[in-house]
This record gives C-alpha cells, sequence and structure tokens, in this order.
C-alpha cells in the first residue's frame, strides 16, 4: 500500500470525517475504498463499451431497408 497526500475542500473533508465516523472506518481506508470502487467501475464500464463496439450485428440491416421513423413511433 502507498501512503499519499491529498488536497480538498474544508467541506469535503468534514463530509468525509463524517461519513468514515458513520461506517466505523478511517479516512484513509474510506477514500481508498471509494477510488477503488471507481476505479473498478470505469473499468467495467469501458469494457462493456469495447464488447458492444466489437459487435457489429446491432448495426446490419442485412441488406433491408430501416424502417420510416413515422411508422416505428406513428
Amino acid at each position: 500500500m502507498k501512503n499519499i497526500t491529498i488536497t480538498m475542500e474544508d467541506a469535503t473533508a468534514e463530509w468525509i470525517r463524517i461519513e468514515a465516523a458513520k461506517r466505523n472506518t478511517s479516512v484513509s481506508r474510506l477514500v481508498g475504498e471509494m477510488l477503488t470502487d471507481k476505479m473498478q467501475h470505469d473499468d467495467a464500464y469501458a469494457r462493456a463499451m469495447r464488447e458492444w463496439v466489437a459487435d457489429t450485428s446491432a448495426f446490419s440491416s442485412d441488406g433491408k431497408v430501416y424502417g420510416k421513423r413515422e411508422a416505428l413511433y406513428g
């Protein structure tokens, strides 16, 4: 584990202290967990986006003409 120093607004520091106390943990541990959650969420989103872009079946009309918007939402 690495130790780092962060700078934040006073209101943010107050909020994180209260939140850590509510969860019975340290500010350091809570911030670390929040960053880990953010990292995992971003990784999952990026992976899902790559899979969606790679799936070209959703983009194929198989030579058929797409219906008019008015017909679809009429």
